[in-house]
């Protein structure tokens, strides 16, 4: 077997089923789960229709590829949303459907980095595991830059030295974040590609939580479109990741793309042709469907937008905590270690929430993710409205 399945560490989800492993909550409550980043809006209707319409569509292989009206659709709904020149984000080259961004993420790792004693990838911290995962199956090592909330939960690259940099093969940046919300802005997003042009590396944004934000007038921007600001419209060292999942409430259809630098996305379509997973044809009729259209995208923002004003009021006399830019999470401090506070709150409250430690490595004596719960405000209003109560019941009991 690989022996770099021995570095994996357990996923955030198992470590809290460990940390709630023989806790009785409170049987006279139902419990509600903040835990999970699974939307739980309703999936768009027109989107069902046309799977239900397509399911004789089974008895095809899909290609890997996709369809050219899947990829158009994309393409379209990139340059709209990111400001993009008319047609310099080619269907034919610089885009790929994939299954999710998960299944995207580690695949792209395996088929960028060269393996190399010295192989870097750099990540937030905290971050989605993935990142950690696929580096080290690919033969590299993780490097780990701290969010803290002096700097707005967003890296310090200007602390990076030169030759980490130098070793860097492959840069993700989350934004907006997970699970701190926070978002990269265009200057900061230009800083980087200069960064990636002088020591030659590959930036790969994490932008699947790009259409849940709060401020209607100002979209999260995106790295595709702060190489059309900067006249790059071939894209070079850059791919962004995006998904239906959050977007359009659709996490079991597994759709999402992959778009930018086409001498990237040829040898990463070679690679999936090897790896196999191309996206059911279905499912690529109903996600070209959702792509083309913007007025559930909007109905679900305002659904968090209300979500995140009642929660806030509720909980921001009792701790701190900030409706972020974007995303459907909240990253609030606790009063007491995180762990502690979250066992402790299914206990008592039969809440669920996430501990940030276990989103976050230990750097130079550092656990940003430490002292904060992550709660995905993903169920219904009430649900919602209901679970910060319960975190304020707690918090006064301490």
């Amino acid at each position: 077997m690989n022996l770099d399945l021995d570095r994996l560490q357990p996923y955030p989800f198992e470590k809290l089923a460990a940390l709630k492993a023989g806790v009785t909550p409170n049987a006279n409550l139902e419990h509600i789960s903040l835990g999970i980043g699974e939307p739980k809006h309703a999936s768009p209707a027109f989107v069902t229709d046309v799977l239900r319409n397509n399911l004789s569509l089974l008895s095809n292989y899909p290609t890997t590829k996709g369809l050219l009206e899947l990829r158009q659709a994309i393409a379209g709904w990139c340059e709209k949303r990111f400001l993009l020149e008319a047609g310099s984000l080619d269907p034919e080259q610089h885009v790929l459907p994939v299954n999710g961004t998960r299944e995207a993420i580690f695949a792209f790792t395996q088929a960028a980095v060269e393996r190399k004693p010295d192989a870097l990838v750099i990540s937030p911290n905290p971050f989605y595991q993935i990142y950690e995962g696929s580096a080290y199956l690919a033969g590299a090592e993780p490097w780990y830059l701290n969010c803290v909330a002096d700097r707005g939960f967003i890296p310090d690259y200007d602390a990076v030295p030169a030759e980490i940099w130098q070793r860097c093969q492959l840069l993700f940046i989350c934004s907006p974040g997970n699970p701190t919300g926070a978002v990269h802005d265009i200057a900061t997003l230009k800083k980087l590609i200069a960064l990636a042009d002088e020591h030659d590396f590959i930036i790969a944004s994490d932008e699947c939580y790009s259409e849940i934000y709060l401020d209607e007038q100002q979209p999260p921007a995106g790295l595709l479109q702060a190489c059309a600001e900067l006249g790059r419209h071939d894209y070079r060292n850059c791919v962004v990741f995006h998904s239906l999942s959050k977007r359009s409430n659709l996490p079991g259809m597994r759709s999402g793309f992959i778009a930018g630098d086409a001498r990237l996305m040829q040898p990463f379509l070679l690679y999936r042709t090897y790896h196999g997973s191309s996206m059911p044809v279905q499912h690529q009729l109903a996600s070209i469907a959702a792509w083309h259209d913007e007025g559930h995208v909007l109905d679900n923002r305002n659904q968090y937008r209300e979500k995140f004003a009642r929660v806030v009021e509720i909980l921001s006399p009792v701790m701190d905590v900030q409706a972020p830019d974007a995303s459907f999470y909240l990253w609030a401090r606790t009063p007491i270690a995180d762990d502690l506070f979250a066992r402790g709150l299914f206990e008592q409250q039969n809440l669920t929430v996430l501990p940030g430690r276990y989103l976050s490595r230990e750097v130079d004596g550092q656990l940003p993710g430490a002292g904060y719960i992550r709660m995905a405000l993903v169920a219904t209003v009430e649900e919602c409205v209901e679970a910060a109560e319960r975190i304020r019941a707690y918090i006064k009991s301490l």
